[in-house]
């Protein structure tokens, strides 16, 4: 055995092939199980697809790279479910693509940040996150409140999102333009969109008259861990 080792040390081809074939095993030996569980993924009421106008407010999230220093995932241990609230069940992330759980956090975690803080604070933070938490080293995303925003590739979006699984019907795409402006029009008709979308918070957002990035952004951010009523959740039993 020690003369085969000693020959995997010396022969960088063989140590190469080698290791592929180890991780090429534990990978199948961890992954494959997943595919004949039947609650990998189990199914958990008031979990649904973004509408329109979270979905925007996502793709500005990612693109502004707020995942590099937030995670979204709370793990099951008592330091951070007292922090955070109920630890993330693999549910809450299944329309997203990709994930946002995250690999480290520079600032906190924001699974369960829907509903914590006022749009108002929202729109503080965002524009110098300084003047709400001093120690803060989150840099101004105060150019959000200045870039308007529109439902020009909305249903494209929605359409690509239903390509990778996300459960968007003909109703929902067909309505993606006018539910995105009604979503933060305190005016809007509403009542389509929460037909739609249960529980979508619905009213302008930023404070201003147009429809903007930071609408978008803070609409997302709301509605973040908000989705799942933990006072009567129950976790489905093993099989």
């Amino acid at each position: 055995m020690l003369d085969k080792h000693a020959f995997l040390e010396r022969n960088a081809s063989a140590l190469l092939v080698g290791t592929f074939l180890m991780v090429t095993v534990g990978g199948i030996v961890e992954i494959a199980p997943l595919f004949w569980l039947e609650n990998t993924i189990e199914n958990v009421e008031g979990v649904r697809p973004y509408s329109p106008l979270e979905l925007a407010g996502r793709e500005i999230y990612i693109r502004e790279g707020c995942y590099v220093c937030h995670s979204q995932m709370i793990r099951p241990m008592r330091d951070e479910v007292e922090r955070y609230g109920h630890y993330s069940l693999a549910a809450e992330s299944k329309y997203d693509h990709p994930f946002q759980w995250g690999s480290k956090r520079t600032g906190p975690d924001l699974a369960r940040v829907g509903g914590r803080y006022s749009d108002e604070w929202h729109v503080d933070h965002l524009y110098d996150p300084q003047t709400v938490v001093p120690e803060s080293v989150m840099p101004k995303y105060d150019f959000l409140a200045r870039a308007d925003i529109g439902p020009d590739y909305i249903e494209e979006l929605l359409e690509t999102q239903r390509l990778v699984g996300v459960p968007y019907t003909d109703e929902m795409i067909a309505s993606a333009r006018a539910d995105f402006v009604a979503q933060a029009d305190p005016m809007g008709d509403w009542d389509g969109l929460l037909e739609r979308y249960p529980g979508a918070q619905t009213r302008n957002f930023d404070g201003q008259g147009a429809l903007t990035e930071m609408d978008a952004l803070i609409a997302y951010l709301q509605m973040l861990g908000t989705l799942v009523d933990f006072s009567t959740f129950e976790a489905a039993d093993a099989r």
